[in-house]
């Protein structure tokens, strides 16, 4: 399993906590600018793909990258002719989108996430031993999903349970026909991460594709926690790999097979990415553990309290 291990590294880097990414060179990092719409760009960088939302009744941002990165984002945003940031969306709470919480927030903008989120970089914080910083949790959380209507249009956000984590948001803009999917969809650089230890299942991201795209058509914009801007043709070639694998394993599993006896299938091998951070391997096992995972998560977002879902393994 040391391919695997080499993996776990690799999404370590990728989900940097506070004091990690103080340490990390982020100079050569260049925020570059792809308008997708009117009033609507993507910032890519070093970490999660940045939707921005801009216009007369303010900014919106999702999703923030990392904390070294934010005058450089705040400088791409101003060269869109956007206002400073009034609200900030976290799809999820990994620190390759969340990392600028603390400055944006200190900075003045409002900052919501789902529920699960929250409770997740508290944890965090908690984890770190540092002091708690106030100003990068969400100051309003939700559990199905907000709406905010600015700018002449709405931007909705709906929680997928149990996809990449147990707290994501999949970003619409119905007027515009864009829709921001955070890390439920990884774009031709790499097979999905799908974090188990935060909630996640291979089965959540199955449904949280199909739910968008029953929500969208062959124009609608589509832009993927990482890698390139997309759209429902490249959305529906990642559901088939995703149904593909789900089903191999699925069967296998059913059949008796242990863990390494799937895994040495290679099931996910035709849709591997040279060089990628999460290899076939790294996948298989986390779609393999995930039929352990989803048996506990069926019910769990019945639940409207305070306390995140428990995690089943």
């Amino acid at each position: 399993m040391h391919k695997f291990a080499v993996v776990l590294i690799s999404i370590a880097a990728l989900t940097l906590s506070a004091p990690a990414q103080a340490q990390r060179d982020f100079s050569a990092v260049e925020i570059r600018t792809e308008i997708v719409a009117p009033g609507i760009a993507v910032l890519f960088g070093s970490g999660g793909n940045i939707g921005v939302s801009y216009g007369g009744d303010g900014t919106v941002l999702i999703d923030d990258q990392f904390a070294p990165l934010t005058p450089k984002i705040e400088a791409a945003i101003a060269a869109l002719g956007a206002s400073p940031v009034r609200f900030l969306i976290n799809t999820h709470w990994h620190g390759d989108h969340s990392g600028g919480n603390a400055n944006f927030g200190k900075a003045g903008a409002l900052i919501l996430a789902q529920d699960h989120v929250r409770d997740r970089l508290l944890a965090e914080q908690a984890k770190d031993g540092n002091e708690a910083a106030p100003a990068a949790l969400p100051v309003i959380t939700y559990h199905d999903g907000i709406s905010l209507f600015l700018n002449g249009g709405s931007v909705r956000t709906i929680h997928a349970p149990h996809a990449h984590t147990d707290g994501d948001s999949i970003v619409v803009w119905q007027d515009a026909n864009v829709v921001h999917m955070g890390d439920t969809f990884f774009n031709a650089i790499s097979l999905p991460f799908i974090d188990l230890d935060s909630g996640g299942s291979a089965q959540g991201m199955l449904a949280a594709v199909d739910r968008v795209l029953g929500m969208i058509d062959d124009k609608t914009v589509v832009i993927p926690g990482h890698g390139p801007v997309s759209n429902k043709v490249g959305l529906v070639a990642y559901r088939a790999m995703l149904a593909d694998v789900i089903g191999r394993v699925g069967a296998a599993r059913k059949a008796g097979k242990t863990l390494a006896e799937v895994v040495a299938m290679k099931p996910a091998a035709q849709y591997e990415i040279k060089d990628a951070f999460i290899s076939g391997d790294a996948f298989t096992t986390a779609v393999y553990k995930s039929f352990d995972s989803a048996m506990g998560h069926d019910h769990d977002d019945m639940d409207h309290g305070d306390k995140p879902a428990e995690h089943h393994h």
